[in-house]
């Protein structure tokens, strides 16, 4: 045992630097991708040296356990701080998940290994260099894939969101995240052959993988000149407003109202002199905490008399209640209001534009079976939601088709697409991407910048100005090239008026979305099993039975 524990502390360290990419601070933002592929590049050098696939298996979860409870630490802070959860239940509330989702790194791990295995010994050309480093490529995304949509999904730490800067952040609207995944895991499986085999038998013709990854850089370059959209309509002047309403005080009952007008004094607040007033004011999600029904007609007045003050329409997060056909239905939706919306249909949730939050969040909006026990322990208010429809209409404003979305959904860019594409049912896809959201459920935490990675890269992939509108950060605008064009300090009080241009044209990922890069991976698996049986040329170890 005395031999492994260096390794297991080594790999558990590699796992927590590896983390670290996912965000800006500590660490600044132009080397995040750098740091993603060197540390990934040392955990294939381990893998491609395992002796067995079980040992790489094992590698990668004790990799894996390391990334993710550093980098999902924040899971911490709401079970413990905002839902009540004794700290010692609420670490191992942090390790399970993440031993959970290690599983995922194993499998690559193991999988990459084990279609390997013959070939990372002794001499071997080019061509098997390139195809080691695609099979791991290939295991890795397609790790990330699987994590990404079994049991709902879980994609946060996908490894292409340390990419939304960087020489493959360009590729995002060609092949979406898994694909930029793909090319990252590429990359580090590149580098680690090629210091395997420095000063060795096989140093050049390894140095055929790493020349491949750079010229898949190379393209990346080229590949951020082209232009996948063009303007759409007038551009329209945005509020996004941060109310910095703390999670302890948000729901409540005492102090509920109190939060409520601190998003009322921001949204009202007359523009800057010689800026524009807003045409649309966006309040994050459940800026009004309980149902519509159950709020006071005089709170929907102030709410109407903001938006004929302001002459805007007022986009906001609320949980609805209907009763359709004799059963109650619960959703997480955003409403737009605007000066001629009737007083009658606010209270009964009938509004013209609604939008009902379609993928929710294990334990935090639906109880999976068999956990309701464990959310009884947790102090977690509105836990159990009605699904929306997958594609519902957009929001109409001022010219712009508006797709909304909330928190957690921008998460899954195969699903953010659909609002992009053309509806036969709902007429054109958006033009501007909305996200509303509440993150002071985690503090002021890796999880606010993490967020804003993941929201950058749905710009990317679709070539749409995406906004994001939070109660304690980081509420910003994003140009649909993923450049942040303005943001607001986390956890301040304020808004941030902007001017937002609409966009037309489809991405090739908005097109095709993962079918590609899936069956590139496919195929590449495919073709590392079918050359399992060959030895490739020159002296061969023995292989094991675990091989």
């Amino acid at each position: 045992m005395k031999p492994r524990l260096p390794r297991i502390l080594g790999l558990l360290l590699l796992g927590a630097v590896h983390a670290l990419s996912f965000a800006p601070g500590p660490l600044p933002s132009w080397c995040l991708p750098f740091v993603q592929i060197f540390a990934l590049a040392i955990l294939a050098a381990m893998v491609f040296g395992s002796s067995t696939p079980r040992r790489a298996a094992a590698a990668g979860f004790c990799f894996g356990l390391a990334d993710f409870s550093v980098g999902l630490y924040w899971l911490y802070i709401s079970m413990h701080s905002y839902g009540g959860l004794a700290a010692p239940l609420s670490a191992a509330g942090v390790l399970l998940l993440a031993a959970g989702l290690s599983l995922y790194t194993a499998l690559a791990a193991a999988a990459s290994r084990w279609l390997s295995g013959r070939h990372l010994h002794g001499r071997a050309d080019f061509r098997w260099q390139l195809l080691i480093a695609a099979v791991w490529a290939s295991t890795w995304a397609g790790a990330e894939w699987l994590r990404g949509t079994l049991f709902t999904g879980f994609p946060w730490l996908n490894i292409g969101y340390a990419h939304v800067e960087g020489v493959l952040a360009s590729w995002a609207p060609v092949v979406g995240v898994y694909g930029v995944a793909w090319l990252a895991a590429f990359a580090s499986g590149a580098i680690a052959l090629m210091a395997r085999s420095r000063n060795g038998a096989n140093d050049a013709s390894a140095a055929v993988a790493l020349a491949a990854a750079i010229i898949i850089g190379l393209a990346g370059i080229l590949l951020s000149h082209v232009v996948w959209f063009k303007q759409h309509g007038q551009p329209m002047i945005v509020r996004l407003v941060q109310g910095a309403v703390p999670q302890s005080e948000k729901f409540d009952p005492q102090l509920m109202h109190q939060g409520i007008e601190t998003y009322m004094r921001l949204a009202a607040l007359p523009p800057q002199p010689g800026d524009g007033g807003p045409d649309l004011i966006v309040l994050p999600e459940t800026v009004m905490p309980v149902f519509q029904d159950r709020i006071a007609p005089q709170v929907w007045e102030q709410w109407l008399d903001i938006a004929r003050t302001r002459g805007a329409d007022i986009l906001m997060g609320i949980p609805l209640h209907k009763n359709l056909d004799g059963r109650d239905r619960y959703t997480n939706s955003a409403i737009v209001i605007d000066r001629y919306t009737p007083l009658s249909t606010l209270g009964a949730g009938a509004l013209r534009m609604h939008y009902d939050k379609h993928h929710l969040v294990p334990f935090g909006e639906f109880v999976p079976a068999g956990f309701h026990w464990f959310i009884d322990m947790l102090q977690i208010p509105l836990g159990d939601f009605n699904r929306g429809a997958p594609r519902q209409p957009l929001f109409v404003i001022h010219g712009q088709n508006i797709a909304p979305d909330i928190c957690y959904e921008d998460l899954f860019g195969e699903e953010i697409i659909r609002s992009v594409r053309d509806s036969e049912l709902h007429g054109p896809g958006a033009n501007i991407l909305i996200n509303i959201s509440n993150l002071a459920w985690f503090g002021h935490s890796w999880a606010l910048r993490q967020h804003l990675q993941i929201a950058r890269m749905r710009a990317l992939e679709t070539a749409r100005p995406m906004l994001a509108a939070t109660n304690t950060g980081t509420t910003a605008a994003i140009a649909p090239d993923g450049s942040v064009g303005a943001a607001l300090p986390p956890l301040r009080k304020g808004v941030l008026d902007v001017e937002v241009q609409g966009t037309t044209g489809l991405t090739p990922y908005v097109r095709w979305g993962n079918a590609p890069v899936l069956i590139w991976i496919g195929l590449l698996l495919l073709l590392g099993l079918s050359l399992r049986k060959y030895q490739p040329g020159g002296p061969q170890s023995s292989v094991t039975e675990d091989e």
